[in-house]
């Protein structure tokens, strides 16, 4: 085991050999030892039905690489015996809406997820109709829609990753690997979570409710918003506020601005325009100006400036432009987000999921 007072990345690879290492894919679904591209090719088995390409050379050379997941089809991607640490999760797939896609974390046998977030809003991607690359710490996309976490997420007995397809399409192609280290948890590690929601803001109540009814003692980690500008103008002169143990009319962290938050300044304009940036802890991965409606695509990550709380949490943002008169006005505008946040286990419930045909923006 690594000594606490050790610096993590790169400072703790020295201490980290020997420790047992797992990796699920379709290759190996259970991660067990020596248990991976064991299948004959056979193209008529539904099992492997990618195996085709491989039928000149056998066993052994990618002869399933992928799953299919069907429509209303909910496959279990993992489920890994404890105590360890999920330090890498890929995932990538043919089909075009990835908010029909749903991931689900089960941690320590509960029954309700500690994360339940479409697959594009997890990695930072939630705009089905305008994909792009993402360049952060926890969260990577790279060509094409190519979708990496190394958010942390340790369990002690057990970890169940589940993915369903609740669209009317078929996924033909899913490709995933869980890596995982098998190791003691001590008792203080906190779980991973992540919430998302969405809805449209009204203008004579312009905030978007990031997370809410968080109970116990954590600490906040990450905001992800898929934006949606269907207003005209300018759109990020809201704040961002989190209301923390007790907090109730005022919140105790207010941002000056919702480009303030995510790193950006002035509008995120630089000669004409929101700018687009991916650095390792925040930016705006997407910024599509030149249809209607305009899609914004934002992440703020606290990693080296997380929020620690003992009781309870909520997070909002304001939906804000400038009217004529050169005062604030309120926005109907489309917001999705993800919360991520670590806690101790059990969590109070999330919200109702809603169907896949509620979840896809207005105007997309």
């Amino acid at each position: 085991m690594m000594p606490e007072s050790m610096p993590s990345m790169l400072g703790a690879l020295p201490y980290a050999a020997g420790v047992t290492t797992r990796q699920i894919s379709a290759e190996n679904p259970t991660g067990e030892k020596g248990a991976g591209c064991k299948w004959e090719p056979n193209p008529a088995d539904p099992n492997l039905a990618h195996s085709g390409p491989a039928s000149k050379l056998g066993r052994g050379w990618k002869v399933r690489p992928f799953i299919p997941v069907k429509a209303g089809q909910t496959v279990t991607l993992a489920d890994i015996r404890g105590p360890g640490c999920i330090n890498e999760l890929f995932i990538t797939s043919d089909l075009a809406e990835y908010r029909a896609l749903v991931l689900r974390f089960y941690w320590d046998d509960e029954t309700l997820p500690s994360v339940e977030v479409p697959v594009g809003d997890f990695f930072a991607m939630g705009h089905d109709a305008a994909p792009h690359l993402v360049s952060s710490l926890p969260i990577v996309v790279g060509p094409h829609r190519a979708c990496s976490s190394y958010w942390q997420m340790p369990f002690r007995r057990r970890a169940r990753l589940t993915l369903t397809n609740d669209g009317p399409q078929d996924a033909r192609i899913v490709a995933y690997r869980v890596l995982y280290q098998l190791h003691p948890v001590p008792e203080t590690a906190a779980c991973f979570h992540a919430q998302w929601r969405q809805a449209t803001t009204r203008p004579e109540q312009p905030e978007h409710v990031i997370v809410d009814g968080i109970r116990g003692r954590g600490l906040y980690v990450g905001t992800y918003l898929a934006w949606t500008a269907r207003s005209p103008g300018w759109w990020g002169e809201g704040e961002v506020k989190f209301y923390l143990d007790g907090d109730a009319e005022f919140p105790t962290f207010a941002d000056n601005g919702t480009e303030d938050y995510f790193g950006g300044a002035w509008g995120f304009n630089e000669g004409g325009g929101e700018r687009t940036f991916s650095t390792p802890f925040l930016g705006l991965a997407l910024a599509r100006t030149n249809t209607q409606p305009r899609l914004f695509s934002l992440y703020r990550w606290h990693i080296l400036d997380s929020i620690g709380f003992e009781k309870d949490l909520r997070a909002t943002v304001q939906a804000l432009g400038w009217g004529g008169d050169g005062k604030y006005t309120g926005l109907a505008d489309d917001i999705a987000s993800v919360a991520c946040w670590y806690q101790a286990e059990p969590h109070a419930p999330f919200p109702s999921f809603p169907p896949a045909k509620e979840r896809v923006a207005k105007g997309q």
